[in-house]
């Protein structure tokens, strides 16, 4: 691959062409060589890989099912060994090349992390069959495995880590981000700045609802120390490089920007006693920022990071004092349905309120119906169509995983033979 790759980043970043018609989480293995002995691969995850005297660095190094391929690409550009791998962070599209590399019988690399990282993997190890659940729904995958193997690191710091390799530095440094682990690395000898998953080309992934907590403040803290350096090529966890120290100091900047008005507006409505249902309709993305090409909400929502702001300082209380200690959602659905006139009374006004693009409410009424008479085809049809409308509707990848999911759970009661993906 030529330059044709930081062309169609040219055109991303200046709006000729639309992120959704280049998604930043496509699985390409395209590739180009963005500084000298510098190469990136745009995989699910990237990977960035850097020829020294001593060897290949690479940070990050694919997820599982696409190591082998990027592998080949490498190997294509240099047969060097590797020497050392940097995790930008414990996500298992980051983490799965270094045995590929191993396999070739030229020693084992040197694999360096955050010191967090070691806890996640054995949270993962945990919770595999949830983790296997919710990214069953993220991603619409429905016989997705969690992974129970890791390749754990050998190296782990705290803060940060100068690592010297074939007389050329690489700077590590940790901030709390998308995770407790993230990694950015500077690589001042050569202008290039890996943000890891911090940059994604899409609004940043710090309200995923499905994933535990993360840390929208310190990662507008970290955007801004990068901002500072004056790097000439920004390689990301997700989507395409970006050259330019103006055009990287504009991205960075306006990503932290996003994310210190969500927090911040958050914040001051919690001070104010506001609920959360409250500060979920209050608090708005800046239309300007959003609108970046670099930052549309087409993977994460803006809305969502709302709730891992409360939930980071907040807890899992909302405000509502009858959702403290709750009635069953099947037991209210069917007070309400009675109340109503029937499910089917509930079911008919959800069809109505999405007609009229009113898809919020309608969900609610499809919902209740079905909870109210879990086995009625009639309020699966029903809530199968609201659903496949907020499918429509929804730019985020996430809320059209969670959508999508629940439409296929109604189909499925109204086709015999189809599986349920929920089962």
């Amino acid at each position: 691959m030529t330059g044709d790759l930081l062309e169609t980043a040219d055109r991303l970043w200046r709006g000729e062409i639309g992120i959704e018609d280049r998604f930043p989480f496509a699985a390409g293995g395209e590739h180009v060589e963005v500084a000298d002995r510098t190469l990136f691969v745009a995989s699910f995850a990237n990977v960035s890989t850097f020829a020294t005297d001593e060897g290949l660095l690479l940070v990050d190094t694919g997820a599982v099912f696409v190591a082998s391929s990027v592998h080949e690409v490498i190997r294509g550009w240099s047969d060097d060994p590797l020497h050392t791998a940097v995790y930008s962070h414990g996500h298992v599209d980051h983490v799965f090349g270094v045995p590929v590399f191993e396999q070739e019988g030229r020693g084992p690399a040197r694999v360096i992390a955050h010191e967090a990282m070691p806890a996640r993997f054995r949270r993962y190890v945990l919770t595999a069959g949830f983790n296997s659940w919710i990214n069953r729904r993220q991603f619409g995958v429905d016989q997705l495995e969690w992974p129970t193997e890791y390749r754990y690191p050998d190296v782990t710091y705290r803060d940060t880590l100068t690592v010297e390799l074939g007389g050329e530095t690489f700077e590590l440094h940790h901030a709390r981000g998308e995770t407790d682990d993230h990694t950015w690395t500077w690589v001042p000898g050569r202008k290039v700045l890996c943000t890891g998953d911090f940059v994604i080309w899409a609004s940043p992934n710090a309200g995923n609802p499905q994933k535990v907590q993360r840390y929208p403040s310190e990662w507008a803290t970290a955007l801004r120390e990068m901002a500072s350096l004056g790097a000439e090529v920004l390689l990301p966890g997700h989507g395409l490089p970006i050259v330019g120290a103006d055009r990287i100091r504009q991205t960075l900047t306006d990503t932290a920007a996003l994310l210190e008005h969500i927090h911040d507006e958050t914040v001051r409505m919690m001070n104010d006693g506001a609920r959360l249902d409250d500060i979920v309709h209050a608090v708005r993305a800046p239309e300007h920022l959003i609108e970046r090409p670099y930052l549309r909400p087409v993977y994460d929502d803006p809305e969502f990071i709302i709730h891992n702001v409360w939930r980071l300082y907040g807890g899992w209380f909302d405000g509502n004092p009858a959702t403290l200690k709750p009635a069953s959602e099947t037991e209210l659905a069917r007070e309400l349905a009675t109340l109503a006139g029937g499910p089917r009374v509930l079911a008919e006004r959800a069809r109505v309120l999405a007609g009229e693009g009113n898809l919020r409410l309608a969900a609610h009424l499809a919902e209740t119906a079905a909870l109210a008479d879990p086995e009625n085809a009639t309020l699966h049809e029903i809530r199968a169509e609201v659903y496949e409308a907020r499918v429509r509707a929804e730019p985020a990848l996430m809320a059209k995983g969670i959508y999508g999911w629940a439409a296929r759970e109604s189909r499925a009661r109204l086709s015999p033979g189809s599986t349920d993906p929920s089962r």
